[in-house]
């Protein structure tokens, strides 16, 4: 089924997901910070609008798709945000990561304005946003879930229903913690084989199907070995998801000491130029700890 879709945010991944609903069949109406960056989006068919309420008149569903908080509040809640111009009952869908009391908060916000409103944050990658296989894990209702489900299709694969407001933000938490110990897997093994002699690629080949298999090992392992420090998803913003999970964590009174260690191992990392590195770049700071040194390119 064929709806009128404003996309607010097109970024690393936003720009394939929206040039996806726009090979679905969508309308799509588009808006990003950095006009230049939607220039493939019209191309491709979509109407490019100088702000997020240009974007969101019309449209039956919004998505956004921005950095933080802040960002989030001033896109739909803002002076030219998505609130100013929607028709009552537009379903808002967020993508960004941002905290679960944070989302919580503007649900309340905009259902007492009389808008819809489901968290749904991200999982895998600028990779999984190109070839339309992202993990969604979305909090709100189930007939929201249900009326959002044709577009989020368009670039999801995998699409759950966590449960209320927020707990999309609570699972995406879950998820980076996940994350990020496993790439740090990952970075110790293979500077230990480095460092005791092995060929690390062999090493590499003879684990990656064991018990210790994962994706960061399987995606991210030959970039660590090919020292390629590209960008499927930035330090910096791997940086405010950890730190976000931390403190929502932190209020709970759940220990992470894992994850808290890993928050600042990418300092290493960031204290070096490396914000607009992969995070894939936690191998360097296992480097740099083991006695080696590191600059981004």
């Amino acid at each position: 089924m064929s709806e009128t879709v404003a996309f607010i945010g097109l970024g690393l991944m936003g720009r394939p997901m929206a040039l996806h609903l726009v090979k679905a069949g969508h309308t799509v109406r588009v808006y990003n910070r950095t006009a230049a960056k939607a220039r493939s989006l019209a191309e491709a068919g979509a109407t490019v609008c100088a702000t997020p309420a240009e974007a969101a008149q019309g449209a039956r569903v919004v998505c956004t798709c921005v950095g933080d908080s802040p960002d989030v509040r001033e896109v739909i809640l803002g002076a030219n945000g998505v609130a100013c111009t929607a028709a009552p009952g537009t379903l808002i869908v967020d993508h960004s990561t941002i905290a679960p009391s944070a989302a919580q908060e503007i649900e309340r916000e905009l259902r007492a304005r009389g808008f819809r409103f489901l968290d749904a944050p991200l999982s895998g990658g600028e990779k999984g946003a190109i070839e339309g296989t992202l993990a969604i894990m979305c909090g709100g209702s189930s007939e929201d879930f249900e009326a959002a489900r044709p577009v989020l299709s368009a670039y999801g694969r995998n699409l759950v229903l966590v449960g209320g407001p927020g707990m999309g933000q609570v699972a995406k938490a879950c998820n980076q913690v996940l994350v990020v110990n496993c790439i740090l897997g990952v970075a110790e093994a293979l500077v230990l084989a480095q460092k005791l002699g092995a060929d690390p690629h062999k090493v590499w080949s003879a684990v990656k199907d064991g018990a210790g298999r994962s994706w960061s090992l399987e995606v991210l392992g030959p970039k660590m070995l090919a020292d390629d420090d590209s960008a499927g998803f930035f330090v910096k913003h791997q940086q405010k998801d950890v730190r976000i999970l931390l403190d929502a964590a932190r209020q709970a009174g759940a220990a992470l000491p894992g994850t808290a260690l890993i928050h600042q191992l990418y300092r290493a990392v960031q204290v070096r130029g490396g914000d607009e590195c992969g995070n894939q770049t936690l191998y360097r700071a296992i480097q740099i700890l083991s006695g080696g040194e590191w600059r981004p390119k």
